[in-house]
């Protein structure tokens, strides 16, 4: 098996378990923002002292990054924030399940901006895989309310935040590039670090700003954030390792066996069962996995 699929593999593992443990957050007192910040916070240094790690024993000495990578680097880290901000949005609005069903076209708008940014085009098995793909989170997405207008802010906010989360894919997979020669696993361990720096000091300003007194309240709660930070790290930089060796759409569409995960980890833990609509999906999720590995092969 690649590289890639199994660094995708594990960070969708990850990311199933820090978005558990970020839920559970809604009882420490912390408010959205604090709960998005606790993940850079203590993440950021662990991403850090990796990279440190890193360079010491490869004994690699890279010079400091162009203006390229750096513009790379803010571009994901920037989208990154700004989509979740508007994913947690949809939580607020009455028809929310709209909007999140629309983030889901995220693969389709990664692939378009892996081929305008980075030229970097899908082949022919590889938009099936994403079309099957797309299919089945839609299938295990939350349908409309009955009588809800399909047009309006969820639909809005939820194509904007695919969108966004869609470049932020193409800018971590530029980051990674931007670095080469160096090997991958380096080229991945700097440029998250780098960004999860960046989007650190981004949100401490934004806080401190907008929610006085939210940065001591994470900082206080450390036992129950320190693991989101650990988690989150550990996942992204699953997803820099795989982006630094494979099309950011392929590793996008690869990713979405999330859901997989989260349903299992939902049958496991709360003993929920699995309805017909969302087997169907699991298996066209499945289905575009197994067509985009063999594609990529």
């Amino acid at each position: 098996m690649s590289l890639w699929v199994l660094f995708t593999l594990a960070a969708a593992a990850l990311q199933t378990v820090r978005f558990m443990l970020q839920k559970q957050l809604k009882g420490a007192g912390l408010s959205t923002g604090g709960a998005t910040f606790s993940r850079f916070l203590f993440g950021a240094p662990i991403a850090a002292a990796l990279a440190l790690l890193a360079l010491l024993v490869t004994g690699q000495r890279p010079g400091l990054p162009g203006a390229d990578f750096w513009a790379y680097v803010v571009l994901g880290g920037t989208c990154q924030i700004v989509a979740t901000f508007l994913t947690v949005a949809l939580f607020a609005l009455r028809n929310f399940a709209v909007g999140v069903a629309f983030t889901k076209t995220e693969t389709v708008q990664v692939a378009l901006f892996s081929a305008l940014i980075l030229g970097e085009a899908a082949s022919l098995p590889g938009w099936i895989a994403i079309g099957v793909g797309l299919a089945g989170v839609l299938l295990l997405s939350k349908g409309p309310e009955a009588g809800a207008p399909l047009v309006g802010r969820p639909m809005v906010y939820g194509i904007l935040a695919g969108g966004l989360f869609g470049l932020s894919s193409i800018g971590y997979r530029g980051a990674t590039l931007a670095l080469e020669p160096l090997p991958f696993f380096l080229r991945a361990l700097l440029a998250l670090a780098a960004a999860t720096l960046c989007q650190t000091a981004a949100m401490s300003l934004w806080l401190r700003a907008v929610e006085p007194g939210e940065i001591t309240r994470v900082l206080s709660r450390w036992r129950r954030t320190i693991m989101v930070g650990i988690t989150g790290a550990l996942g992204s930089l699953g997803w820099f390792a795989a982006f630094s060796l494979q099309n950011a759409a392929y590793v996008r569409v690869l990713g979405q066996v999330e859901i997989v995960f989260t349903l299992i980890a939902s049958a496991l833990v709360f003993y929920e069962r699995l309805r017909g609509r969302e087997a169907a999906g699991v298996a066209l999720v499945v289905l575009s996995v197994v067509v985009l590995v063999l594609a990529a092969a």
